[in-house]
């Protein structure tokens, strides 16, 4: 099930790898793409907003955020995902936080604790900024 208007998939290239088998205890900034099949413990964020894909095998887990453009899990991640284009949820992949997406495919079989919160261009270009009052 894909909601959103398009299916904007994520790059195909993986620039680093965490093997199964390694675990890293720290938060994780990066850009390209980042493919995880071990244990992260920790914030794992792209750098400068730059387009980012992260991929979590069905043997990775991640405890932390996710903040990328393009994520696709199919492990099981304890923290909330910000994906600012798109987000893919395997048959396998076990999400316990938020959800905040543009675009989303949610196979059959993948578990969601948490809620589900689109962003859309529109409600962000309405969005005022706030100004304070000048002090007399």
């Amino acid at each position: 099930m894909i909601f959103g208007k398009s299916s904007n998939k994520p790059q195909n290239r993986i620039d680093c790898l965490i093997g199964t088998g390694t675990d890293i205890s720290g938060n994780i900034s990066f850009s390209g793409g980042l493919r995880v099949d071990g244990h992260v413990r920790g914030n794992i964020v792209a750098v400068d907003n730059k387009p980012s894909t992260v991929v979590l095998s069905e043997r990775a887990r991640v405890e932390g955020e996710i903040r990328v453009s393009h994520v696709v899990i199919n492990g099981t991640l304890i923290g909330p995902i910000v994906g600012a284009e798109y987000v893919e949820l395997q048959p396998k992949a076990v999400v316990t936080g938020d959800v905040s997406y543009r675009k989303l495919e949610i196979h059959l079989g993948a578990v969601l604790h948490g809620r589900l919160l689109h962003e859309d261009d529109a409600r962000l270009e309405k969005v005022v900024p706030f100004k304070p009052v000048a002090a007399e």
